[in-house]
């Protein structure tokens, strides 16, 4: 299978960005599925029902989000009825919504995506590690999984490689997200799990982290807020991560950076 993730969407930049773009790398990379984080889509932080339909359309699959997930009011209500939307599993009892989903894929392979939320230099929140692997344990991987990816949303890069070996050969990636920043570290652990530390983010990078540079320098500056953080709109890129994984298996076979567009643009793997 080739498994296609994608970084925080921010702001209309990034939303555009990814309806232009994902349907033909859906094609040309011929994936069989595609999850994006859509934490930050809306204004910078949450998602409004409009813009998760809009990142479906594109062609996600499974949407995931994080610490911002119920920054806009109406996620509260439309999460319940969406199956594809998911918010950290580790998130406390009675939340709405879902933190793992078996999914079916274009070829109807199935796959297991799960969204957790770290607790290095985060909000206090459930333990993640037992969370996903009461989840995996659920659903395992090769026997009612084809494929599993978990999107681990936390700050600290040490967290999510903790949470890589933790799951090392039973899960086909781990990919971290919210720093907004794609690290170089994408790998295969020994025993066949792909990592990342994180994907970076879908939106313009001419800014500060998806943001327009000016308020939140003006604070780093003086210690002062003024204004709102604003989501930067010149043009995008798309960044994730792209994984090839065993048919036998359900492991990594090849795991590489995608980041398409914009000032981090490079060539698009070829598998």
């Amino acid at each position: 299978m080739r498994l296609l993730f994608l970084g925080d969407v921010v702001g209309r930049a990034g939303r555009d960005a990814v309806a232009e773009r994902l349907p033909g790398l859906i094609e040309h990379l011929d994936l069989d599925f595609v999850v994006v984080n859509g934490e930050n889509a809306s204004h910078g932080r949450g998602l409004i029902e409009n813009h998760f339909l809009g990142l479906k359309n594109a062609g996600a699959d499974i949407v995931t989000l994080g610490d911002h997930a119920f920054d806009q009011r109406d996620t509260i209500t439309f999460i319940e009825r969406e199956p594809s939307l998911l918010r950290p599993i580790n998130f406390p009892p009675g939340t709405p919504g879902r933190g793992a989903m078996l999914a079916e894929g274009r070829r109807g392979h199935r796959v297991l995506v799960i969204n957790a939320q770290g607790r290095v230099f985060m909000d206090p929140i459930d333990d993640p590690f037992r969370a996903v692997e009461a989840a995996v344990a659920a659903c395992p991987l090769s026997e009612q999984a084809d494929a599993i990816i978990v999107d681990f949303h936390t700050e600290a890069t040490s967290e999510i490689q903790a949470m890589g070996h933790f799951l090392d050969g039973r899960v086909s990636l781990v990919v971290g997200t919210h720093t907004h920043i794609p690290t170089s570290d994408h790998r295969i652990l020994r025993a066949g799990t792909a990592l990342m530390a994180d994907a970076g983010m879908c939106g313009d990078y001419d800014s500060i982290i998806g943001v327009d540079a000016e308020e939140p320098l003006g604070r780093f500056l003086t210690g002062i807020a003024n204004a709102r953080f604003t989501p930067a709109e010149g043009e995008a890129t798309l960044c994730g991560v792209v994984v090839e994984t065993d048919p036998a298996t359900g492991l990594a076979l090849r795991a590489e950076p995608l980041r398409v567009g914009g000032v981090l643009a490079q060539a698009i793997p070829e598998f």
